[in-house]
């Protein structure tokens, strides 16, 4: 198993608050995908992405109340197990034409299976659950506090992404998860627009220890490349590990 990597500097043409940061980002990377070829096709059909990012960084600019200001370099890290997805976004990224970020340079690496001991998020993880027959929302402690349910819904969908892109079908005795710590007080909103609409997707930080099987391991450094939760092409779920 091995993941990559694609660390990406960018150029920030307008003042942009951290509550856009996800839908810029987003938007930037998904007009890479605008070739009508397999890869665009498989990026906008419904299913997983099998790729996940973090935010714009750069630790000498100075952040004021949580404006990021223009004329700036800032990184971001994209990763996926998907070797010719990265390296065609690397391509493409030169040629896209965003009105909010003009690309630099970028560069890749390769990273091969290690053994996970701990997972933090260093951004929101969404988890989505079904209140009934007709309405699904997504998973906070506030409004349903189940961690069993949460420990869940990780599992499985890490589970299925692994699976879907293996084309394997692990069989776990156990979830993949040993314990979780949540690192915010209040789940994290996370806006968004389709249609000329805003919507919202609620979202928390933890730190997981993954379990030591064998199966266990493969999932926790699977959820590194492809992300953890849901919505990941929208900049959510992006972990770290401490070896």
């Amino acid at each position: 198993m091995k993941y990559f990597e694609l660390t990406s500097a960018l150029y920030l043409k307008e003042d942009l608050h951290y509550t856009k940061l996800h839908y810029k980002l987003s938007k930037f990377i998904n007009e890479a995908f605008n070739d009508k070829d397999e890869l665009s096709k498989l990026h906008f059909s419904k299913g997983f992405k099998y790729y996940c990012f973090d935010l714009i960084y750069n630790p000498n600019i100075k952040i004021v109340n949580k404006i990021y200001p223009k004329n700036n370099a800032y990184t971001f890290r994209l990763r996926s197990p998907n070797e010719d997805l990265i390296k065609t976004l690397q391509r493409r990224f030169v040629k896209v034409n965003n009105p909010t970020f003009s690309y630099l340079f970028s560069k890749l690496r390769e990273v091969k299976k290690f053994f996970v001991k701990e997972i933090k998020t260093l951004t929101p993880v969404v988890v989505t659950i079904r209140e009934d027959k007709n309405r699904y929302i997504n998973w906070t402690y506030e409004y349903n506090g189940d961690i069993q349910t949460l420990h869940t819904q990780l599992h499985q969908n890490i589970l299925k992404k692994y699976n879907n892109f293996y084309n394997e079908k692990l069989e776990p005795f156990c979830n993949f998860i040993q314990a979780i710590e949540f690192k915010n007080k209040k789940p994290q909103t996370i806006r968004i627009e389709k249609d000329g609409k805003e919507i919202k997707f609620f979202g928390n930080k933890f730190i997981l220890i993954p379990n030591e099987d064998k199966i266990s391991q493969k999932l926790a450094f699977f959820a590194l490349s492809a992300g953890l939760g849901e919505k990941n092409s929208f900049g959510v779920g992006f972990c770290i590990a401490r070896r």
